[in-house]
């Protein structure tokens, strides 16, 4: 079939229009959010939290007990009364450190069972979602969720959070250790925090917007680079190389750019943090230089809140120094739970049905479709096909058909206009649970695992015999001399398929999965000449007994049909049978002459 471009853009341009991003959440449905996803381990909860507690009540009394030997010291009394607060410190050490691993852990295991609901979440919602919605944000928006967001909270719940949450607590209780002594000395540590809370808001006010900047640059540069692996062979043959590979380079630049401004907020706010230690270490040993000296406090009390205090060093870096690693979790946290908050459609179980298929009736009245504004791909079409009717689509590249194929499965919804089949919208199930319409096109998809796997996973109900039987129907005998049959293993790793056995696999996934509706886009175009007549031959037997609407590579495969409808520009401008387009002499009889001087 001869051919002609439409596109006047630069052909070496793989992206045509600005990806839409997919939604990120707001710091309320966030927390929403993730209390839902915490709500089935409370039990687990409540025990981390005593758990830890206990570990900072055991943490603090080494200090105190350290406090009575100074006092023992400064008192001359026998050396024998040092050994019972020493094994008390060594005793106490010991527990608060085994109570910390077991509290970690629990608060890990629930972590990472939250975690592994809502990437099932994210999975289920991104893989029920119209494929529009996809195709508009972007694979690399989905992956970069998928990878980088979901490591980053990995990351914090595996070495983080539970140092995060253990630092919390033992700040608290060792605050409240200090005021016991003496309340003065609690006033002395509050000299460092005035510091501490100025950095810790500058850093929280400037981190958010970087890390939300650097995840997006994230996602724009895995967009980049994806693209232009997919289309790298039209890329190399139009030598535009370079060009690609500037725009990956000043995607890498931006995200760059914004990892830079993090590395300095980190720097600034750690340098602040250091000096509000000193500022308080300070405060505490001036205050208990002078409540010794004034005999208000003895010299062990002393050594025991200077002690407290030194103790705060590293909870108190632990924690807002691991605020940078929340911020960045946090920031992923909201895209994850940006996906898992989408619509859901709910999605049946295909079933097989072998007796006589439902109607499948599809009607297209004044439908349109653009990719994006000024850019219209389908215009007005208007189109019906009656119950176990094939049409055969056919026009020049870039005529829409199969922006006209994506509509009737469903992938896409129109711009306007109505698109039904059977009385239903387009892409909604069948009121007995059976697929209505199912697409198969020209990049088809060998799944890992055997031959019999990869059919049953869109048909899990059917047996040995009817595969069997339906791969004979389909003329697919290569299958039965494979290494082992229908047990083969394929895919990744497996056995490998030439172009036209993958194209004959999806074939009988159709048949199996028994629509009413089958699209067939350029489902057999991949295949070469000593193929193309059993995939022809396979696809009609597949399409026997139901509507089927095939994008024809072929014209061989149009002829056959029981209507044509010829594309040119987005509009349906002839339709008829083979023998009254020839008669007509138009668009579609120019297309079949060149079709068969080329043959």
């Amino acid at each position: 079939m001869t051919t002609t471009p439409m596109d006047h853009h630069d052909p070496t341009e793989v992206r045509t229009t600005g990806p839409v991003l997919l939604p990120v959440a707001s710091a309320r449905e966030t927390t929403t959010s993730t209390l839902r996803l915490l709500a089935p381990h409370r039990a687990r909860l409540a025990a981390t939290v005593v758990v830890l507690l206990a570990t900072a009540a055991f943490a603090l009394v080494a200090p105190a007990l350290l406090g009575v030997m100074v006092n023992t010291v400064v008192a001359k009394r026998p050396w024998t009364e040092l050994l019972l607060p020493a094994g008390g410190v060594l005793a106490t050490t010991l527990l608060s450190a085994a109570l910390g691993r077991w509290g970690r852990l629990l608060l890990a295991q629930t972590a990472q069972h939250t975690l592994a609901a809502l990437r099932e979440d994210v999975f289920a919602t991104a893989v029920a979602q119209p494929a529009a919605v996809l195709e508009k944000a972007g694979t690399g928006d989905l992956v970069s969720r998928v990878a980088g967001d979901a490591e980053a909270v990995n990351t914090v719940i595996g070495r983080v959070l539970p140092a995060f949450v253990s630092a919390l607590f033992t700040i608290a209780l060792t605050l409240i250790g200090i005021g016991v002594i003496d309340w003065r000395f609690a006033v002395a540590v509050l000299a460092a925090a005035p510091l501490q809370l100025f950095a810790l808001r500058r850093f929280l006010a400037g981190s958010g917007p970087v890390y939300r900047a650097l995840r997006r640059a994230e996602a724009a540069r895995g967009q980049e680079i994806i693209e232009t692996l997919n289309g790298a062979e039209t890329v190399s043959a139009l030598r535009g190389q370079s060009r690609h590979l500037a725009r990956i380079a000043d995607s890498s630049e931006r995200a760059i750019g914004h990892e830079l401004n993090a590395v300095r907020l980190r720097a600034n706010f750690y340098g602040l943090l250091n000096i509000a230690e000193l500022i308080g270490l300070a405060a505490v040993l001036a205050v208990g230089f002078r409540l010794v000296t004034d005999s208000t406090v003895s010299l062990g009390a002393a050594t025991a809140a200077a002690l407290y205090f030194h103790q705060l060093f590293g909870p108190v870096g632990v924690l807002l120094s691991n605020v940078d690693e929340l911020q960045d979790a946090g920031a992923g946290l909201a895209r994850l739970i940006g996906v898992a908050a989408l619509p859901r459609p709910s999605t049946a179980q295909p079933t097989v049905d072998p007796g006589p298929q439902r109607p499948g009736r599809v009607v297209l009245d004044q439908v349109s479709y653009a990719y994006g504004p000024g850019r219209p791909t389908l215009d007005r079409v208007s189109l019906t096909v009656e119950p176990g009717e094939t049409v055969a689509i056919v026009g020049a590249s870039g005529a829409g058909k199969t922006t006209l194929a994506k509509l009737i499965a469903g992938v896409l919804v129109p711009d306007s206009g109505e698109l039904t089949i059977d009385g239903k919208p387009a892409g909604s199930s069948s009121t007995d649970g059976g697929t209505r319409v199912v697409l198969v096109s020209q990049e088809v998809h060998v799944f890992d695992g055997t031959v019999m796997e990869d059919l049953r996973l869109f048909a899990p109900g059917v047996t040995h015999d009817q595969i069997q039987q339906t791969a004979e129907r389909l003329d697919a005998s290569w299958i039965a001399e494979l290494p082992d049959g229908l047990d083969t293993s394929v895919g990744a790793g497996g056995h490998e398929l030439t172009a036209a056995q993958s194209q004959h696999l999806a074939l009988l996934r159709l048949a199996l999965v028994s629509p009413s509706v089958a699209v067939l886009d350029e489902a057999t175009a991949e295949a070469g000449s000593s193929d193309a007549g059993l995939l022809d031959r396979a696809a009609s037997v597949a399409l026997a007994g139901r509507t089927g609407l095939v994008i024809a590579h072929r014209l061989s495969q149009a002829a056959h049909a029981d209507r044509i409808v010829v594309m040119e520009r987005g509009r349906a401008v002839e339709c008829g049978t083979h023998a009254e387009l020839v008669r007509a002499a138009g668009q579609y009889a120019r297309l079949w002459e060149a079709w068969a001087r080329g043959r």
